[in-house]
């Protein structure tokens, strides 16, 4: 029987240039267990997020982030973006953040991920050489209550190998990728809505801010 409680709702879901409304099936209870408990156990999932398809882990733990680099043939130089569930969430995860983060997501017409100067309790491969990280406050039903249900950050990065093109959607997602994970999100597999990542933007402790992806 389907929980009530884990039905998406009729949100809006801007993935196309027209920003077109359009609905999505609801996910079932036992999806969502299945990687919250894949995540518990350090395991690495393939899931939908608010922008395309990613490959996540908890993000406290560096024998899983290490593992989700591997998987993509990335070196950990290059920090890997991490979804939290709520804004509220930021302050667990940021040294300092600037008064101004609220606003900038409130007001973002499609997904932002904000780097800022300096993570805390985060697994260390997830820093920048500089101690910066960068998070997204995500508002895809399924990617925000894994969060709330793991009650930890979860690791978001494309699923694709490094240097390959990013996956518009599940389909388009490279079998040896499929196959390198322990659990694969039945959730969303079928829409086939071309997904495009995130805007960035750094956002130092003054509040300035630098654009790095429109």
């Amino acid at each position: 029987m389907q929980d009530e409680s884990l039905k998406v709702p009729a949100s809006v879901f801007r993935f196309n240039a027209n920003d077109v409304e359009q609905q999505i099936p609801r996910y079932s209870a036992d999806d969502l267990r299945a990687a919250v408990d894949t995540l518990r156990r350090g395991g690495v999932i393939l899931y939908p997020t608010d922008t395309v398809w990613g490959i996540g882990c908890d993000a406290t733990r560096s024998e899983a982030v290490k593992r989700v680099y591997e998987i993509k043939r990335r070196v950990d130089s290059k920090a890997l973006i991490t979804l939290v569930s709520s804004v509220d969430d930021l302050y667990r995860y940021v040294a300092d953040v600037p008064t101004i983060a609220a606003d900038l997501i409130e007001v973002s017409d499609r997904p932002l991920t904000i780097v800022y100067d300096r993570g805390i309790n985060l697994a260390p491969e997830l820093l920048a050489a500089d101690g910066s990280v960068g998070l997204r406050v995500t508002g895809e039903a399924f990617s925000a209550a894994l969060c709330r249900g793991l009650r930890r950050p979860v690791v978001s990065t494309s699923a694709n190998i490094s240097g390959c093109p990013t996956p518009a959607s599940f389909a388009e997602i490279s079998p040896e990728i499929v196959d390198a994970v322990d659990y694969v999100v039945q959730y969303r597999r079928d829409d086939r809505r071309p997904a495009r990542p995130s805007s960035v933007i750094k956002l130092g402790a003054d509040s300035t801010v630098k654009i790095i992806r429109p």
